[in-house]
């Protein structure tokens, strides 16, 4: 296969390339669904499965524990993917993760313990852990033509924030119509509801699995018998240990931002003078119309960062578009409505919603111009899994675990002031390092 395609060769998508890119959308879709669902159902989860209250120590043990072990389990068994991505074809990879973590969701909804729903939390994470490697991997591969490729990436990954959207919407009918739903282990809890939509994927991924081929690198390779049997030790070969090194230490900084502080708004949201003396059923409701502006937000973020990676061709300018903002945008709407004791402001949750979001289609685009074929879904594996799923996430443990030492005297405040305190951290540690950040090739992808 050519290196890069002819200025005269038209970029339309072909039917099969259509059918692939729809897939990935919807992988990205409920990937990100499944990412951030947990925000809005672990505490009524939680409430129904504990006697400790909302606050408590005990309670702040569980949420810590849901947010970080089935992201380890997702580190741990997505580099395994990772691997298997590389030895065994994307496509595979791409379809079992899929249907791993649309039958997890399943599980979730019918949970009976906090045992249980950490068991499925993690069996869901780690589909969602290996999807994402997977589909970039296939994406990049399918696209000689960088304009083309970063368009591509940027766009389908773009419905990552439709996932958010679609949860909290579906959250939001939930709690409106709820009851009018099949009951599920003899109730209607709202929050059962809303993980079991994380079932939807598998339906047409069934229908159209036999038409999806795999990626043309890396099978080419493989019926030619030069596909060279991935490594992790080889990431730490020189040729790849700075860029494997950094590339996890900055995606573990975007996680960070993410699970140590976007993912508390929802529990930070119910204490502000406005919300905390509505009905609870009304608090929720106005959670998921604030979640919904930072997935919103999300949403923008991604679709700016898919067109600028065309236009802006320094990958550390690129970044640094949303990461400068971000340094701002913490101490004035997470920091200061904490010191003076008021709600969240709408546009500055969309915001930050907009900066961080948009970092995680970044990486999509990023990671797969940095490997060969052979090491690609590995490589981008270790960067994604051990840095952002088993590093990152575990900011949101160490929010849980800081926030009965922070300042403000009510427990809505102290987890605000955790939570910004995590993600300005994150936000600075990963501007510095990007200043070593290396500039791939802009023709082709490595071979």
């Amino acid at each position: 296969m050519p290196a890069s395609t002819p200025r005269n060769k038209s970029f339309r998508l072909t039917p099969i390339q259509w059918l692939i890119c729809a897939v990935a959308c919807i992988g990205f879709a409920f990937d990100t669904y499944e990412l951030l669902v947990l925000t809005l159902t672990v505490q009524p989860a939680l409430s129904e499965f504990l006697t400790a209250k909302p606050g408590s120590a005990i309670f702040n043990h569980w949420i810590g524990m849901l947010f970080y072990v089935p992201a380890i389990a997702g580190g741990i068994f997505g580099l395994l993917g990772g691997y298997f991505i590389d030895r065994l074809g994307r496509r595979r990879i791409l379809l079992w993760s899929i249907l791993l973590f649309c039958f997890s969701a399943f599980a979730t909804a019918f949970s009976t313990s906090a045992l249980q729903l950490l068991i499925f939390r993690s069996t869901t994470l780690v589909g969602v852990s290996v999807e994402f490697v997977a589909a970039t991997a296939w994406l990049a591969e399918l696209f000689d033509e960088r304009k083309q490729r970063e368009t591509v990436l940027g766009v389908t990954q773009a419905f990552s924030s439709t996932g958010g959207l679609l949860m909290s919407g579906a959250n939001y009918l939930n709690l409106t119509i709820g009851h009018l739903l099949p009951a599920i282990r003899g109730g209607h809890e709202p929050w059962r509801y809303t993980v079991l939509w994380g079932i939807l994927p598998a339906i047409p991924l069934l229908l159209v699995r036999p038409f999806l081929p795999e990626s043309p690198h890396w099978l080419k390779k493989k019926e030619e018998g030069t596909l060279k049997r991935p490594s992790v030790l080889e990431l730490f070969h020189p040729e790849f240990r700075k860029t494997a090194l950094l590339t996890c230490l900055m995606m573990a900084c975007a996680y960070a931002a993410s699970f140590g502080m976007l993912q508390h708004f929802a529990r930070i949201i119910p204490g502000g003078p406005g919300v905390r003396t509505l009905a609870h059923a009304d608090q929720q409701r106005v959670v998921s119309v604030l979640q919904g502006a930072q997935e919103f937000g999300g949403l923008v973020g991604r679709i700016l960062m898919a067109v600028l990676a065309v236009f802006v061709l320094s990958r550390k300018r690129l970044l640094h578009i949303f990461q400068v903002p971000g340094l701002i945008l913490i101490p004035l709407f997470v920091f200061l409505p904490a010191i003076r004791d008021e709600d969240m402001s709408f546009w500055g949750i969309f915001l930050l919603g907009l900066v961080s979001v948009a970092q995680f289609s970044f990486w999509g685009n990023y990671l797969p111009t940095l490997y060969p074929t052979h090491l690609r879904g590995t490589g981008e594996s270790f960067a994604a899994n051990v840095g952002g799923r088993m590093l990152g996430t575990s900011a949101a443990l160490i929010t849980t675990s800081i926030v009965l030492r922070m300042p403000g005297g009510t427990v809505t405040r102290q987890l605000a002031y955790a939570a910004g305190l995590i993600g300005f951290s994150a936000y600075a540690i990963g501007f510095i390092a990007s200043f070593w950040l290396p500039e791939p090739r802009q023709d082709a992808i490595p071979d």
